[in-house]
């Protein structure tokens, strides 16, 4: 079964334009959205299970320039 999760992502004071550009390229990450508010950028996930969720924020996408921190929602609709 698929699993969806928001990674909802603070960024350093001018860095959101690159870290869109830098989380686009995956295509694990099925939608990269600057917004307002208290994060910088929402990315929705889509992938096989649970760990590779916590591989990706992990191993990648704390690894991208730029990124301060990240709170992952995983969806709960079935």
């Amino acid at each position: 079964m698929a699993t969806r999760a928001y990674i909802l992502i603070e960024t350093a004071v001018g860095k959101t334009r690159e870290v869109v550009d830098a989380l686009t390229a995956w295509p694990e990450l099925v939608q990269v959205d600057p917004v307002t508010g208290p994060y910088d950028i929402i990315a929705v996930v889509d992938v096989d299970n649970l760990s590779t969720v916590g591989e990706l924020v992990t191993g990648k996408i704390h690894t991208v320039a730029g990124i301060v921190r990240t709170v992952t929602c995983l969806s709960v609709a079935g």
